[in-house]
């Protein structure tokens, strides 16, 4: 048993919540793996964590992504071994830590040609592109999609993604600077949500038809909005809630406009299956590799800076992914 440093937090609140301790790492039991953490991936969803919009058993560890190299494993692991270099995403949560124990059935080895970095950066944000666009709607050449927060960790991506699949991309996004950025990773059409209205400009830009499909991780703000962007038969996702939580709503709004579809996913769903969490895994690192997508990794702190990290997250002061260093 050893001492390391990990992100702890007794009770929800604010960023000042999230302290640097020394905890104690076990042995891994039967089924896990302990890792020792070489990058840790920050996510919109560990604010949500930390403040309690989503809560957690307290007191907590904090994190849901990494990457490192396996120190040690317990018995009855099979396709994970002592040296493999591992990325990880989706939990269980702790992964603000110089090295945890966890599930080994969550670990996926990173290719030589992806760094420890690029796999902390890209494993949550990644592996949410790739169900949005390959599972929850198979975007499909030609097909004109609405992705929210295009400058963000998953809009970069989703950006990227999608025009490799032969998709127009409109993205949403709050500053000039942001829309260049979405711009520059093949964002066909920029809206500057603070100046303009987006489902206007979407009416005016599909010639009045429609989408089939709106990513919106932004929520409250946007989802009312977000509907009157689809054609009949549209869907939309909802993956997330930046703006906060969606209220209710009479669904018989999904009828009067357009028999629409409406999903609230998650990673974990998506993942849970070992061998889903492989395929898409697999899918990604392929896109990555040849390319097609580039993970830009913009910010990067010190792990025990946690908390100036969330602020600046909270703070819509980042663009594309942000890394905390172990």
């Amino acid at each position: 048993m050893s001492s390391v440093h990990a992100i702890r937090f007794a009770h929800a609140g604010g960023p000042e919540v999230l302290q640097w301790q020394a905890v104690e790492v076990g042995d891994p039991g039967p089924g896990e793996a302990r890792v020792v953490h070489k990058a840790v991936g920050l996510n919109y969803i560990d604010t949500y964590h930390r403040s309690g919009l989503y809560p957690l058993p307290l007191p907590s560890g904090l994190g849901l992504e990494a990457a490192g190299v396996v120190e040690a494993i317990g018995p009855g692991v099979a396709d994970i071994a002592v040296g493999d270099r591992v990325a990880y995403s989706g939990g269980p949560v702790g992964a603000y830590a110089q090295a945890r124990v966890m599930p080994a059935d969550r670990l996926v080895r990173l290719p030589d040609a992806i760094s420890f970095e690029q796999g902390a950066a890209m494993m949550l944000q990644g592996m949410t592109s790739q169900y949005l666009l390959r599972r929850t709607y198979r975007v499909q050449p030609g097909d004109t999609i609405l992705i929210h927060a295009a400058a963000g960790g998953v809009g970069l991506i989703v950006c990227q993604w999608a025009k490799a699949l032969g998709a127009t991309v409109i993205g949403t996004v709050g500053s000039d600077a942001k829309a260049e950025l979405a711009r520059a990773h093949g964002c066909d059409h920029t809206i500057v949500y603070t100046r303009e209205k987006f489902a206007d400009r979407v009416r005016e830009i599909t010639g009045g038809a429609g989408l089939p499909v709106v990513y919106d991780s932004i929520g409250k703000d946007t989802f009312m909005d977000s509907l009157a962007c689809l054609r009949p038969l549209g869907m939309m996702v909802n993956f997330g809630s930046a703006s906060g939580p969606v209220p209710p709503f009479d669904i018989g709004a999904l009828a009067r406009m357009g028999s629409l579809f409406l999903t609230r996913p998650t990673l974990f769903t998506y993942a849970a299956k070992r061998s889903d969490l492989l395929a898409m895994a697999g899918e990604l690192f392929d896109v990555v590799s040849s390319g097609k997508v580039k993970i830009d990794i913009n910010q990067r702190y010190a792990l025990a800076d946690a908390a100036q990290a969330h602020r600046d997250l909270e703070g819509r002061r980042t663009t594309g992914s942000t890394i905390l260093l172990p």
